[in-house]
């Protein structure tokens, strides 16, 4: 069998690195690997469909797939999770508890980026701030010309407008003019910039409680393959995802091995303690099963802050041959 060669874009994480440094491979296939930020992955794919393989934004993916599909079909191997109780900061002269973000003006680099979805549902379901209760100001987190990646329609009772020409949305925050900021990457902000910090103080006992009361945990980024080729070679979607499982698996075999820290950072082999005891020894799952409760809480948070025109099921989203796998 002559294997494809094929281009392949990803971020430089643990769970992908034995695809990247080749100790893990594709069935079938000869890839060409790109180590890049997701900004620059997403913009590329989204826009031009550069890329045979790769990480995909989950929101733009849903955006496309209530639309009717885009240029890739969905792999349930999602390359990034987050809490994003984190990626929400606040004035704090002014903002002491979410409800006091009724009213005010919240900038974000991109309405429909997913970390903002899940930071929006957090907002809405467990404080009662809803997406109509804020004024929305786009902008770039460094650079102010920052472009959309995907064009969206939202409804009428969003208010959204454009950061004044030449201000990023970190100024904005620096400077007062807006209350909130809520995007995947801190604010860029000169050193102790006064008066701006977390909404929540302490994000990671915030993001415990969640996840005890609702199971969930949040899911950013997913792997897309080229719809041509998926279409053309139907086994390729299945192929993707085993060899993602097991590059994760592996990430996660040397992260247990304790013997000399996989990861620079004090402390990895007992927060690794912690996240098992919280979440199981799974706590990072691929495939569509093991993270439909996430998923449905995603898709029905999506459609109903506007993003989707439809409410899309999970098992749309992924190539019918990622749907199960052989057990022996």
């Amino acid at each position: 069998m002559t294997k494809l060669n094929l281009s392949v874009a990803v971020g430089p994480y643990d769970r992908t690195r034995g695809l990247i440094d080749g100790s893990v491979q594709i069935d079938g296939v000869n890839p060409t690997c790109m180590t890049l930020s997701p900004e620059e992955i997403f913009f590329r794919a989204f826009r031009h469909a550069e890329f045979d393989i790769c990480e995909l934004s989950l929101s733009s993916f849903t955006v496309k797939t209530a639309q009717g599909g885009g240029p890739y079909v969905g792999v349930p191997a999602f390359v990034s999770r987050a809490f994003r109780h984190n990626a929400i900061y606040v004035r704090t002269d002014r903002i002491k508890k979410p409800e006091d973000l009724k009213g005010k003006k919240i900038g974000l680099p991109e309405y429909q980026l997913t970390a903002n979805v899940w930071a929006r549902a957090i907002l809405e379901d467990d404080y009662g701030v809803k997406p109509s209760d804020v004024t929305w100001v786009r902008g770039g987190i460094e650079d102010a010309a920052r472009p959309e990646k995907i064009k969206i329609k939202l409804p009428d009772n969003v208010k959204i407008e454009d950061a004044p020409e030449g201000k990023t949305i970190s100024a904005l925050l620096a400077e007062g003019a807006i209350d909130g900021f809520i995007a995947p990457r801190p604010p860029a902000l000169p050193k102790n910039t006064p008066n701006v910090g977390w909404l929540f103080p302490d994000p990671v006992a915030a993001s415990e409680e969640y996840f005890k009361r609702t199971g969930i945990f949040p899911i950013m980024h997913i792997v897309g393959v080229r719809r041509t080729l998926a279409e053309q070679h139907p086994w390729l979607p299945g192929a993707v995802l085993k060899a993602f499982e097991q590059a994760k698996s592996q990430a996660l075999h040397l992260l247990s091995d304790t013997s000399a820290s996989k990861v620079t950072l004090p402390f990895a082999d007992e927060r690794l303690t912690q996240a098992k005891a919280l979440m199981g020894d799974d706590f990072w799952p691929y495939g569509i099963s093991a993270s439909k409760k996430t998923l449905d809480g995603f898709l029905k948070a999506h459609h109903s802050q506007g993003l989707s025109e439809r409410l899309v099921t999970a098992e749309e989203l992924f190539h019918p041959g990622t749907h199960e796998g052989f057990k022996i």
